[in-house]
């Protein structure tokens, strides 16, 4: 049976392809789920004005995402966390963290655009790139830095050192 798929459909194609599929297949998953419509004249006619409304919107956003990041290219984002000797922070800093920065400086941006694989965790500048659209992406500069509370930093790891010794004296 051939169908005109509605959504991309691993395995069988992408939006808009009409592609030739097993009869059970089309009747049983993909017509029910409504991810793909039998391959008709008038269906076709249907799927050509929805490409191209799609092409005219997808324009319309590649526009305002390259906008969007000719204003992010020189923003420099700043975050403090407490870090160890190494340069190895406690915490981390996130695609979330990120987000928030980037819209207190007045840039709205949603944080599952922002193409940080793993949560920074450590010191130094870092490029991170968004991915404003399929074709659009802007880099961003975070600088982390480590807090700066040297005397705490120096007086933990000898208290952790005395109660590990305090407890095998009292076993004793």
């Amino acid at each position: 049976m051939e169908v005109i798929l509605k959504e991309d459909v691993a395995n069988v194609g992408f939006r808009g392809e009409v592609v030739k599929v097993a009869d059970g297949y089309a009747r049983n998953y993909l017509l029910p789920r409504k991810l793909a419509m039998q391959a008709t004249e008038a269906n076709k006619a249907v799927i050509e004005q929805m490409k191209a409304a799609a092409a005219r919107r997808s324009a319309s956003e590649k526009a305002l995402a390259e906008e969007l990041a000719a204003t992010l290219e020189p923003v420099v984002l700043s975050f403090t966390r407490k870090a160890g000797e190494a340069g190895h922070l406690f915490g981390s800093v996130t695609s979330a963290d990120i987000a928030a920065e980037l819209a207190a400086q007045g840039h709205e941006v949603d944080r599952r655009k922002i193409q940080l694989g793993d949560p920074i965790k450590t010191v130094g500048d870092i490029k991170v790139a968004i991915r404003l659209h399929r074709e659009v992406t802007a880099h961003v500069t975070v600088k982390v830095a480590a807090e700066v509370e040297e005397e705490e930093a120096a007086e933990a790891p000898e208290a952790a050192a005395e109660e590990p010794a305090q407890e095998e004296a009292a076993a004793e």
